[in-house]
């Protein structure tokens, strides 16, 4: 799938503080994807498991935007405010947010 012009692909990859195969770990992702998909502007999410062994992060959620006011509109939304406060601060133990548009 190509990326629109405009459109904006965020990945934020990271790690958590269980084990990879706790059930932690499996209802974080779930919760993740249920909650962020529910933010209107959100298009493409997906839960991705890390494969490669060049890097130490184990988990990514990857998804786009078609506009930069869309992308700020989730940052602000009130359930993406709460996912990170109550769960991402208290969860993730690290992470790299990545943001891509087409060149």
């Amino acid at each position: 799938m190509t990326l629109e012009n405009g459109a904006i692909r965020h990945m934020a990859i990271f790690t958590l503080k269980y084990p990879k195969d706790a059930p932690e770990t499996e209802q974080f992702l779930e919760d993740g994807r249920r909650i962020l998909t529910g933010i209107p502007v959100v298009r493409n999410f997906e839960v991705l498991r890390q494969t490669s062994p060049k890097t130490d992060f184990d988990f990514g959620f990857s998804m786009e935007f078609a506009s930069q006011a869309d992308y700020d509109a989730y940052n602000a939304h009130p359930d993406h405010v709460k996912f990170v406060e109550e769960r991402w601060k208290k969860e993730v133990v690290r992470f790299q947010e990545i943001d891509f548009v087409n060149v």
